[in-house]
């Protein structure tokens, strides 16, 4: 039990750290004290259910096939991690604590999630480093991960992040953080998982709120979705209220705006919008890294930010790589990286193995009869009609011989009208011949044929993951051996410019250079950063790299290898030069954009607006100048409150470190996301 003292201080059974921000006083240390209470109870809830479910194993169910056993669509669409769990724990939990089954099966799901696969996750829950808003984007996007070594190093480096001093950790930001560090570190877990979910894109509805009142959900990817939401925007700031009319707000106008074009197509007098997409890239993703890119500052695939700025610079997109295409022989086998056909020696040898198991079971088995499931060579030891082999059970004795095992059980047998079968007329009723013995050798032969099918199956199935992992092993290898992989491995941009192909180069610069000239809203800019940290450091373009990669000599006309000239002279890339008035000018302004990208303000990510927002952190009124140091991003509300809310402090340092001082002593440190 946790609780919370006075001054500020913890006092109980369980000692954890203090938040990353400090105790505060008062009530609201209070608050702090009770979410870590809520922390550390929802650990346990999730340690009592994986508990509980230890008691309820799947063995006690009906299998699979075998009557009144779960659907083989409910099976195949349940969680793997509650397959050894018995399915009639859920509606035990359900009524427990007052869930809908639904409800009660996400628990389970989620608790066992936790307890098996992200163990220090639950610690740092109980230890108050995270509360429970964090653990979707756990669960959802590093409890995915197969490898169980990657995960935990995963794991490990999110709480660490979590967990800096004076920072504050948001979900969003968690989870941003974790899709950036899944996708760098499981590029091929995360391709799928793409993959499989553009084939799940769709539209759904569901009630919403009050009676009569419904959501849409459109999922799609994300540079739609970011597109289909500024067209929205611009729709809705174009609406103008009639006079004397309800004001309506920009969410309303919205979905206004959405029903008129996809409901009254043509009958609008909506303007034509254009859609700004902003694009950020590294270079080694430009070559062809794994190392994913923003679209309006969120996170995408490598391969998609490729595709994005070729289409969006008027260029053809670049084929997409079929693994399948590298892997198969023209005959159709795979094939590793050398050529050689995979796994025939090892297919070969199973078929072998499972011949020789098939004739150790016969022989065992079924003696000298022939091997079941060759109907043709099956004797008739039946002729009345099947039994029902449900009744088998109620003449068993107990030991799998039948009612009536022993001595002289042959002449005690029932007959068959006993069972649900009428003895033929002309067979005494005691004769071996008897309808329910049949049934039972027929269901011998059958298991021996289901057994012999299953084992084929295994056997095929088996060879077929075996030839998967071969394949993609050698698949990762022979990308690793290429220019986009030994890009991917390089640690900063220049390495990766020295490891790419002339193609890939040529390839890079003509992307630049079609819109050099400003073919799009904005031409591309460039950001230098530091290889360490990420930070950045300078921002240019094409042209300005140009003329500081020369020596500036009118005259000069040699390749920068070749120069002679004195370059002491020559400014090189920095940071934007400071405005003398209050305004910052173009470059300022893009570079102070750039470089926060989003709100300063600890926990914010709302984007930093198009126009203004950039704000002196010394009043420029009282000697502050206008350049990069002096000057952070907000969002229009989070700058409004640097101005009016009482008893707030505000302090950016030159590296663009803003440190935000609470009315109640907490202090929260925020700096500009790294590249």
């Amino acid at each position: 039990m946790i609780e919370f003292m006075d001054d500020g201080a913890q006092a109980g059974t369980r000692q954890a750290p203090a938040p990353t921000v400090g105790w505060a006083s008062g009530p609201l240390g209070a608050v702090q004290a009770a979410d870590r209470e809520i922390a550390r109870q929802t650990a346990l809830r999730a340690r009592a259910v994986a508990a509980f479910v230890a008691t309820r194993p799947a063995s006690v169910d009906r299998a699979q096939g075998e009557r009144g056993a779960m659907s083989a669509e409910r099976w195949a669409a349940r969680a793997d991690v509650l397959r050894p769990v018995s399915e009639w724990a859920t509606p035990e939990l359900a009524i427990a604590l007052n869930l809908t089954q639904p409800a009660a099966e996400q628990l389970l799901q989620r608790s066992l999630t936790l307890v098996h696969r992200l163990p220090a996750t639950l610690v740092a829950l109980e230890t108050g480093v995270l509360h429970a808003g964090h653990l979707w984007h756990l669960i959802d996007k590093v409890a995915a991960v197969e490898d169980e070594v990657l995960r935990g190093e995963i794991e490990a480096d999110l709480l660490a992040w979590a967990a800096r001093r004076a920072q504050v950790t948001t979900p969003s930001q968690l989870g941003d953080k974790a899709r950036r560090m899944v996708a760098q570190r499981d590029a091929t877990a995360a391709a799928r998982r793409l993959a499989q979910a553009l084939k799940e894109r769709g539209i759904s509805i569901r009630p919403e709120r009050a009676d009569g009142m419904a959501a849409v959900t459109v999922v799609c990817t994300m540079p739609e979705a970011k597109a289909l939401y500024a067209a929205l925007v611009q729709c809705a700031e174009a609406i103008v209220n009639e006079p004397g009319e309800p004001v309506r707000t920009r969410g309303q106008k919205m979905v206004d705006a959405l029903l008129d074009l996809v409901l009254r197509p043509g009958e609008t007098d909506l303007p034509p919008v254009r859609v700004l997409l902003t694009i950020v890239a590294s270079v080694a993703t430009m070559l062809g890294g794994d190392a994913p890119g923003e679209v309006d500052g969120e996170l995408v695939p490598a391969e998609m930010v490729r595709q994005l700025a070729r289409a969006f610079a008027g260029l053809d997109p670049t084929p997409l790589v079929d693994v399948a295409d590298d892997t198969t022989a023209t005959d159709g086998e795979p094939v590793d990286v050398e050529g050689a056909p995979v796994e025939r020696a090892a297919a070969e040898l199973d078929a072998a193995e499972f011949d020789r198991w098939l004739a150790e079971l016969v022989r065992r088995g079924f003696g000298d009869h022939p091997a079941p499931g060759n109907a043709a060579d099956q004797p008739p030891w039946d002729t009345g009609p099947e039994p029902d082999l449900n009744d088998l059970d109620d003449l068993d004795g107990g030991d799998g011989r039948g009612p009536d095992s022993g001595p002289g059980a042959c002449e005690a047998r029932p007959p068959a009208a006993a069972v649900g079968g009428a003895a033929p007329p002309d067979e005494p009723a005691t004769s071996s011949a008897g309808g329910w013995w049949a049934a039972a050798d027929r269901a011998v032969d059958d298991a021996g044929a289901a057994v012999h099918a299953a084992r084929m199956a295994l056997g095929h199935a088996r060879r077929s993951v075996r030839t998967a992992q071969q394949a993609e092993a050698g698949d990762e290898a022979a990308w690793r051996a290429s220019p986009a992989g030994q890009v991917d491995a390089a640690t900063d941009a220049l390495g990766a410019l020295a490891a790419a192909a002339d193609t890939q180069r040529e390839d890079l610069a003509d992307l630049l250079t079609a819109t050099a000239g400003g073919g799009l809203a904005d031409r591309p800019r460039i950001v230098l950063a530091d290889a360490v940290t990420g930070a950045m450091l300078a921002l240019t373009e094409l042209p300005g790299l140009r003329r500081v990669a020369h020596c500036g000599a009118r005259p000069c006309r040699r390749h920068p290898e070749t120069c002679t000239h004195d370059l002491t002279g020559r400014p090189g890339l920095h940071a934007a030069q400071a405005t003398d008035g209050y305004r910052p000018g173009a470059a300022l302004d893009r570079h102070g954009r750039a470089r926060d990208r989003r709100c300063r303000f600890p926990g914010c990510r709302r984007r930093v607006p198009k126009a203004g927002e950039l704000d002196h952190n010394r009043p420029y009124a009282a000697g502050g100048e206008t350049r990069a140091a002096n000057l952070a991003g907000y969002c229009t509300g989070d700058h409004r409150g640097k101005h009016q809310a009482p008893g707030w402090r505000h302090d950016l340092a030159p590296d663009g470190t803003l440190t935000v001082t609470t009315p109640t002593g907490l202090t929260a440190v925020t700096e500009p996301p790294p590249y």
